[in-house]
């Protein structure tokens, strides 16, 4: 892991600034969602793999009710009602 030599203040909410080259690095757009777990003494943060509530799907997705779901069961709900 490349050590980048930025450090960010932690505010008292427990927020703190992904610096912007690392964010366009990585891809991580504004409403991304990013996974976050530990590694013995690290804190590590991903960008994370959205997938259909329905399926798992990872392609196709639209936003229901604060929700992903794919195209496919999309169709496949309006065929069913």
């Amino acid at each position: 892991m490349k050590d980048s030599g930025i450090m960010r203040r932690v505010d008292s909410l427990g927020r703190f600034v992904l610096p912007k080259e690392l964010r366009r690095q990585l891809q991580i757009e504004c409403n991304d969602y990013l996974q976050i777990y530990t590694e013995g003494e690290k804190i590590i943060i991903q960008k994370a793999q959205c997938s259909c509530a329905l399926c798992g799907r990872t392609d196709d997705l639209i936003d229901f009710n604060d929700k992903k779901v794919c195209k496919s069961c999309v169709g496949l709900i309006k065929d069913y009602l």
